[in-house]
């Protein structure tokens, strides 16, 4: 597809809506509304307006983790991005260097072997790439520390150069966030939820609008080179996979909240459209070839040019619509970025 216009400088949300304004909650943001090429703008707070009864709407239960901790490598400070738990007690980790604003760099060279001491007396070690695509991200074993309470004690949520500064974990939980009894959760949060609020959802609920929770957990993004996303984690349990089924068999729309939930539900969905009960790895990638076999609309932030997603966008809305919206949204000056302003695509 035709990339979207590059974000134009300061058009990253640098802080959390509830903190750009006295009185502003985290629906404060805007909303823009692709049907097809037809574009219109809202505030978040209308979404229950713009939905019908019987809408379902997919949402993503995963936690976002505290997943950055510092490191040393020698005598040299590091930052370990916590991304994904391995079924072998691995961890997939990404090994990065401060660069003296609260954020962090790439680190250029990271080797089979490479030790990283932690804080507490851990020390991890990498095995393998994760992938043959590159090795920015690592297979790596910890030991002499158990990693989710090496994550509650020292660890902080992920944050890139384009936020102002560091925030506290519950600004990076969405309203539909639960806890994991293994203590995993998502590396970077499934921001497309986090402008929903109790009150929000109450009203959606009494209006007739239906929610059916999956779990994705996502992994760190490439901040640099917008690689494909890696297999991650998810579940999606009976009572959804039927409330999907029969939302469809009835003619109601079927809206996943987040790229992470198509990516879920459409790992669960047959050749056929029906969704079944799954749980395990997915190394879905949704493109417009393969298109979507499920959902119907995608609530969404706004991604770069670059962003693999955007490939999930033109599978569910079609090209012509993406570059309609994005359009607009550089136009109408909308906020990019996990606390920016979203992007509501219904066919």
């Amino acid at each position: 597809m035709t990339p979207a216009p590059r974000v134009p400088e300061g058009l990253s949300a640098r802080v959390p809506a509830e903190q750009r304004e006295p009185g502003l909650d985290r629906d404060g943001v805007r909303l823009l509304v692709s049907r097809g090429t037809e574009v219109s703008h809202h505030a978040f707070g209308e979404l229950p307006g713009l939905l019908r009864a019987g809408d379902l709407l997919v949402v993503n239960t995963s936690p976002t983790l505290a997943a950055a901790v510092d490191g040393s490598v020698g005598h040299t400070r590091v930052v370990v991005h916590f991304s994904t738990r391995g079924d072998d007690a691995r961890w997939a980790v990404e090994v990065r260097e401060p660069d003296g604003r609260g954020t962090t760099r790439a680190r250029a060279c990271v080797d089979k072997g490479t030790v990283v001491r932690l804080p507490g007396g851990g020390r991890l070690v990498a095995e393998e790439p994760l992938s043959p695509r590159g090795d920015r991200l690592w297979w790596a074993r910890v030991s002499g520390a158990e990693v989710t309470a090496l994550l509650r004690e020292h660890g902080r949520p992920i944050r890139y150069a384009y936020t102002d500064r560091d925030q506290p974990l519950c600004a990076y939980q969405t309203v539909f966030a639960l806890p994991v009894p293994d203590g995993t959760g998502s590396a970077e949060m499934p921001s497309a939820a986090r402008p929903f609020t109790a009150r929000l959802v109450t009203e959606l609920v009494s209006r007739g609008v239906q929610f059916a929770p999956v779990t994705l957990h996502t992994g760190v993004a490439s901040a640099e080179s917008h690689e494909p996303p890696y297999p991650e984690r998810f579940s999606v349990p009976g009572e959804s996979a039927r409330l999907i089924n029969a939302a469809r068999a009835a003619g109601r729309r079927v809206v996943a909240v987040g790229t992470t939930a198509v990516r879920a539900v459409e790992s669960a969905a047959g050749a056929d459209g029906v969704v079944r009960p799954r749980a395990g790895w997915t190394d879905l990638v949704v493109t417009p070839e393969r298109g979507v076999r499920v959902v119907d609309g995608l609530l969404t932030g706004l991604h770069e040019p670059e962003a693999s997603h955007l490939l999930m966008l033109e599978a569910v809305a079609g090209r012509a619509a993406i570059d309609r919206g994005y359009d607009a949204a550089v136009r109408g000056r909308y906020l990019w970025h996990e606390f920016g302003d979203v992007h509501l695509l219904l066919r």
